[in-house]
């Protein structure tokens, strides 16, 4: 297959990069590098099964030849990042999101979304099923995520619904591993980076609030099942993809402390507006459609992620009691 990724240099884009190219599909990586990295492709650079092209989707697409699919993950992915950009958060997820079903429309060619456990915002159900729908604050600063990732199922929807083109939905919880930016502002890099720099790691409010984490080669396989899963009628409907089990905060700031070998304190700051309280996927339909189940443990993903930070982060030594 010839295969479009959309946000390609991405943490989660170039490992499915790298995950397409092994199996021999020829992939296409677009990405304008706002937040994504040519680091995290460069090893693919020059290989005949892989393409990258510096171009923001929110801008028309114009490739040439057969597509047989389009895989959008161009998009601000951690909250450092869509609380920095707000205005490209949006627009991705929305022109980006048209611009790239507009070419999956004019190849005739599959198209899944990445969406996010964001679209349920602080849920008031946990573990969260695809048939919830959310509890969302659309003017909040986390707002321009939630509702872009919203819009955008949207739109995916309507474009299969009106043109009959093949879509899928993968709802992504919280995805860790090799390849996230040391400061990008999500739990599992802060604390690790923290940790190896004998820091204090940042719990906003107790730590009680709960995340469900999902290696990244987990993570992939998973998209790539429902990518490949074949065209039902159920298909198209939304498949969250994420690991069921549900930690605290606090649980992940110790578990991290101790692979580390760190002594840093844990500090608490105030929990920021909107944060949700619980983070944990029903995976039935991932397990029913796509015969799919996370099998990487934490621990030994955890163990993966401060490998390779340790190779990427000045002074990673950590602090012995």
């Amino acid at each position: 297959m010839r295969i479009v990724i959309t946000g390609g240099a991405g943490f989660l884009g170039s490992h499915l990069c790298d995950y397409l190219v092994n199996l021999g599909h020829d992939v296409v990586c677009l990405d304008n590098l706002l937040t994504g990295s040519i680091d995290n492709i460069a090893h693919l650079l020059g290989n005949e099964h892989f393409h990258f092209l510096k171009h923001d989707v929110t801008e028309y697409i114009f490739l040439g030849g057969d597509i047989d699919a389009v895989m959008h993950f161009a998009s601000p992915a951690s909250p450092r990042d869509y609380l920095e950009l707000p205005i490209q958060t949006l627009k991705v997820g929305a022109l980006g999101t048209h611009k790239s079903l507009g070419l999956a429309k004019n190849k005739g060619a599959r198209f899944l979304m990445a969406s996010t456990s964001e679209t349920y915002g602080d849920p008031l159900v946990n573990p969260q099923p695809e048939n919830y729908w959310g509890n969302v604050n659309p003017i909040g600063l986390r707002g321009v995520y939630d509702e872009a990732k919203r819009f955008a199922e949207a739109i995916v929807m309507a474009y299969h619904r009106t043109h009959g083109i093949d879509t899928r939905i993968a709802r992504i919880f919280n995805t860790y591993g090799p390849r996230m930016r040391p400061h990008d502002g999500r739990v599992v890099s802060n604390f690790i980076v923290q940790a190896l720099q004998g820091e204090p790691l940042t719990v906003y409010g107790g730590g009680a609030q709960t995340r469900s984490f999902c290696y990244v080669d987990d993570e992939v396989q998973g998209l790539v099942k429902l990518l490949m899963a074949p065209d039902t009628e159920e298909i198209h409907m939304p498949v969250n993809i994420g690991n069921p089990q549900e930690l605290t905060v606090l649980e992940i700031a110790q578990k991290i402390l101790a692979l580390t070998s760190s002594s840093s304190p844990i500090v608490f700051e105030p929990l920021p507006a909107d944060d949700p309280k619980v983070r944990r996927p029903d995976i039935t339909r991932a397990r029913t459609l796509l015969g799919w189940n996370p099998a990487v443990s934490l621990e030994e993903g955890l163990r993966r992620t401060i490998a390779y930070f340790k190779t990427r982060v000045a002074g990673s030594q950590p602090a012995h009691s």
